[in-house]
C-alpha cells in the first residue's frame, strides 16, 4: 500500500507545521490549557480561518473537501506540537458522523457553522460499565408524542463542556448490549434536564460525566435512522482511532528529537551522551517504534475514508493500528523518560507532557488488550466475561 502524500496532502502538511511552529509554541500553549475551557478560541477561530477545520466537510457546505488520509496529515502535526483544541471531537467525530449520516437540514445547520470555527459538538457514547464494547448501551430513549425522551449517563465525554451540542446514543429497542436498537440523537448543551460534570484528563484535556434525567428532543433531533445508529458509530470511532494513531505518530517524532538533541547535549564521563552505544541502539529502536506507528496510522486512516462497505476490513486496520501505537507509545514514552533522567518528567520539559498523551491516546477508544480481541474476533470486540 502506497502511503506517499500528493502534492496537496505535502502543502497541508507544510502549512500546519509551519503555522504551530511559529504560532503554537509551548508557553503559548501552557495559559489556555490551564483554564477553564482548556483550549484558546482566537486558535480555534485561527484553525477555521486556515481551513482546518473544514477537512472532510464538503464545499456545498463550507468545507474544503478530503478525507480520513488529509484529517491524518493534521492529527500528526498536531500531536507534535500537542494542540489541545478540540479538533477530534468536532471535526473528527461530530463532522464525520453528520456528514455521513445526518439529514440535509442537519447538515445544512450545523457543517458550515463547524467549518467557521461557530459550533462545537461532542460524542455521547460511551457509558460507566461498557468497556470500550459500542454497541452496549444502556440510556434509553423512549417515544413520547412526536419525540423521545432520554434517560441514562454517559462516561468520559471528551469537550462536553465546550460543546454546543451533543450527539447521544441511546437505545430505542433490544436489550443492553444487542446490535440492533441503538439510535443517535443531536441533543443541545443546555437541554432541560442535561446535568455534567467536568473534569481534567491527565494530559490537560477535559471530559465530562453526563446524567440525562428526561431530556425531551423532537423526532427531528434523530440522527441517521431509527434503531440502526451502531453502524455510525463504528465508522466514526475506526476514523477517531485513525486519527488519534497519526496524532501518536506525531508525538513519538518529537519525543524522539527532542530526546537526540539531549543526548547531544548532555555529557557525561567528558562525552555527549548520544556517543554511548548502548543509547544510540535504544534511539534506533525508539525512530523503529515510531516509524511503523506512522505506517500503521495512514494505513488505518486510507481503511478508514474508503468508499467500500468492508467494515470488518476498516476495524481490523483501525485496531492494527490502535495495538502499535499503544506498544509503541509505551516504550517510547518510557525510554524518552529514562534518558532524559528526572528531569523527564518535571512540568518544564515538554517530554513528561508527551508521555502523558501518550497515556491517554492507549485507553481512548479502547486499549492494547480490546483491539487484540477486537482485530481477532470482528467488529464487535468482546469482553472478558465472552473469552
Amino acid at each position: 500500500m502506497d502511503f506517499t502524500l500528493n502534492d496537496e496532502q505535502r502543502l497541508l502538511q507544510d502549512s500546519v507545521e509551519r503555522y504551530l511552529a511559529n504560532e503554537y509554541p509551548p508557553a503559548a500553549r501552557r495559559r489556555p490549557v490551564a483554564g477553564d475551557r482548556g483550549f484558546s478560541r482566537e486558535t480555534w477561530k485561527a484553525f477555521a480561518d486556515l481551513g482546518w477545520l473544514g477537512i472532510g466537510i464538503p464545499e456545498e457546505f463550507g468545507g474544503v473537501g478530503g478525507a480520513d488520509v488529509e484529517t491524518a496529515v493534521v492529527m500528526e502535526a498536531f500531536g507534535a506540537a500537542l494542540v489541545a483544541e478540540p479538533y477530534l471531537a468536532t471535526c473528527v467525530l461530530g463532522a464525520g458522523i453528520i456528514r455521513r449520516a445526518g439529514s440535509p437540514a442537519q447538515k445544512r445547520a450545523l457543517l458550515p457553522r463547524m467549518a467557521a470555527g461557530d459550533a462545537l459538538l461532542a460524542f455521547a457514547f460511551t457509558e460507566p460499565g461498557s468497556r470500550y464494547e459500542l454497541a452496549r448501551v444502556a440510556t434509553r430513549a423512549s417515544r413520547s408524542g412526536a419525540g423521545f425522551v432520554l434517560e441514562g449517563r454517559k462516561a468520559v465525554v471528551f469537550d462536553a463542556a465546550t460543546a454546543d451540542a451533543l450527539i447521544v446514543a441511546a437505545r430505542t429497542a433490544g436489550g443492553v448490549a444487542d446490535r440492533d436498537g441503538i439510535t443517535l440523537f443531536l441533543v443541545a448543551a443546555d437541554a432541560k434536564g442535561l446535568a455534567r460534570r467536568d473534569y481534567p484528563t491527565v494530559d490537560g484535556r477535559r471530559a465530562s460525566e453526563l446524567t440525562l434525567n428526561g431530556v425531551a428532543v423532537d423526532s427531528d433531533a434523530v440522527v441517521g435512522e431509527v434503531d440502526a445508529g451502531l453502524p455510525a458509530i463504528e465508522r466514526a470511532v475506526d476514523g477517531g482511532i485513525a486519527a488519534v494513531a497519526a496524532e501518536a505518530a506525531g508525538i513519538m517524532a518529537a519525543i524522539n528529537r527532542q530526546t537526540l538533541e539531549y543526548l547531544k547535549t548532555r555529557r557525561q564521563f567528558g562525552r555527549p551522551l548520544a556517543e554511548f552505544q548502548v543509547l544510540q541502539h535504544r534511539m534506533v529502536d525508539m525512530f523503529a517504534a515510531c516509524e511503523l506507528s506512522k505506517s500503521m496510522a495512514y494505513m488505518a486512516a486510507v481503511r478508514a475514508g474508503g468508499d467500500g462497505d468492508d467494515a470488518d476490513g476498516r476495524a481490523r486496520a483501525a485496531s492494527a493500528a490502535k495495538v502499535q501505537i499503544g506498544k509503541a507509545g509505551r516504550f517510547v514514552g518510557q525510554q524518552a523518560v529514562q534518558m532524559h533522567g528526572g528531569m523527564g518528567m518535571t512540568d518544564e520539559l515538554p517530554v513528561g507532557h508527551y508521555f502523558k498523551r501518550l497515556t491517554m491516546i492507549d485507553t481512548q477508544f479502547g486499549d492494547v488488550d480490546f483491539h487484540l480481541r477486537r482485530f481477532a474476533g470482528g467488529r464487535g470486540g468482546g469482553s472478558d466475561a465472552d473469552e
